[in-house]
C-alpha cells in the first residue's frame, strides 16, 4: 500500500514541477526523444517478462503498473530535465548521466528493494547501472540525429508533409 502512494505521488510531484517549470519549448523539443526512450524501457520490461531481470510482490499485474509508473513518472520527467540543462554540451551531458544512473543504481535501488519496491534477480546493480548508462548514449545520439541540419529539399517536403 505504501509502496503504490510513493509510485503515484512521485509520479504527480515530478509531473507537476514539468508542467510548472520546464519550459514549453523545452518540453516539445525533448519530447521525440523521451518517447524513444520511454519506448525501449517499454520494450525493456516485456523482456523482464521472459528474463525475470527484476521481480514485483503481486505477479505479472503489479509488475506491468510499476514499470509503467516508473517509465511515465520519474525517468520520463528527469530525461526531460537533463536534456534541457545538458544537451549540446556532451561532457555534462556525460558527466550528470553518470552521477544519475550512479545513484539510481547503487543507492536507490538497494533502498527500493530493501522497501519491497522489487527485487533485482537475474541482473545485479552494476548490470542496471551500466545498462542505463549506456542506454543515455543511445538517447543523445538519437537526439543528435532527430535535430540533424536538413538540406533545402529535405526542408521543402517536411513542410509540404505538415500542411497537409
Amino acid at each position: 500500500m505504501i509502496v503504490n502512494f510513493f509510485r503515484v505521488f512521485n509520479a504527480i510531484v515530478l509531473w507537476a514541477i514539468v508542467i510548472l517549470f520546464l519550459p514549453k519549448k523545452s518540453f516539445k523539443r525533448y519530447l521525440p526523444v523521451t518517447l524513444f526512450s520511454s519506448s525501449i524501457l517499454l520494450i525493456q520490461s516485456l523482456l523482464n517478462i521472459l528474463f525475470k531481470w527484476w521481480k514485483v510482490k503481486g505477479g505479472t499485474k503489479f509488475l506491468i503498473f510499476d514499470d509503467l509508473a516508473f517509465i511515465f513518472g520519474p525517468f520520463f520527467t528527469i530525461n526531460l530535465w537533463v536534456f534541457h540543462f545538458t544537451y549540446g554540451k556532451f561532457s555534462l551531458y556525460t558527466l550528470t548521466n553518470l552521477v544519475i544512473d550512479t545513484i539510481f543504481g547503487f543507492i536507490l535501488n538497494p533502498f527500493f528493494q530493501k522497501l519491497g519496491h522489487y527485487k533485482l534477480k537475474n541482473m545485479n546493480s552494476f548490470g542496471l547501472f551500466l545498462f542505463y548508462y549506456l542506454f543515455s548514449f543511445i538517447n543523445y545520439g538519437f537526439q543528435k540525429y532527430y535535430e540533424k541540419p536538413r538540406t533545402p529539399e529535405e526542408l521543402i517536403s517536411i513542410s509540404e508533409f505538415e500542411r497537409r
